[in-house]
């Protein structure tokens, strides 16, 4: 069986013929097995940003198992009449997964809902944004640790002597 052809000698290797035809038929059904599947992640005009930052996460994952990725927003109601906000939410999309995928086909209004494909990069250009972070998917730039020390101390804010008598004048302001 030859190996490789275009070298100079070509390198080939003695094998047994049908242990050879096993083995490629084999690697033909694998491959089969394993052919890019359409992965659908659905959006809302209203999709908050957690909620967002779940959903691209789990797009990275399926972008990075080689799944190709169909992106829906889908609209309800009076959200029929922003459309334009559905093509802004896939934009954002587009953005925040550019260095894990390309686009295939851009965003189109299909009826009720706007949709695109994304297909994955080459394996050594993807370089992925969301991040698991104890248990929960966070945006690499949205976490800074100095804003989860900047609490107020309550000591400070809590007066010494409490009064126990409401004067008259704040009190017919309560009412």
């Amino acid at each position: 069986v030859e190996i490789a052809g275009q070298v100079d000698p070509p390198v080939c290797k003695i094998v047994d013929y049908g242990k050879y035809k096993y083995e490629q038929a084999k690697l033909k059904k694998q491959k089969s097995k394993s052919a890019t599947r359409m992965k659908e992640v659905k959006f809302r005009v209203g999709t908050g940003q957690h909620d967002y930052n779940i959903k691209m996460g789990r797009a990275e994952g399926f972008l990075d198992t080689n799944h190709k990725c169909r992106f829906v927003l889908q609209f309800r109601g009076r959200e029929n009449a922003h459309k334009d906000l559905g093509f802004v939410v896939l934009n954002r999309i587009i953005e925040d997964l550019k260095t894990m995928a390309q686009v295939d086909q851009a965003p189109r209004l299909n009826g009720r809902a706007v949709a695109m494909i994304l297909s994955p990069l080459p394996q050594h250009q993807r370089k992925r944004k969301f991040h698991l972070f104890h248990g929960e998917l966070m945006e690499e730039d949205d976490f800074e640790e100095d804003e989860a020390h900047d609490e107020p101390e309550l000591d400070d804010e809590v007066p010494d002597e409490v009064p126990d008598e409401v004067p008259e004048a704040n009190a017919e302001e309560a009412k």
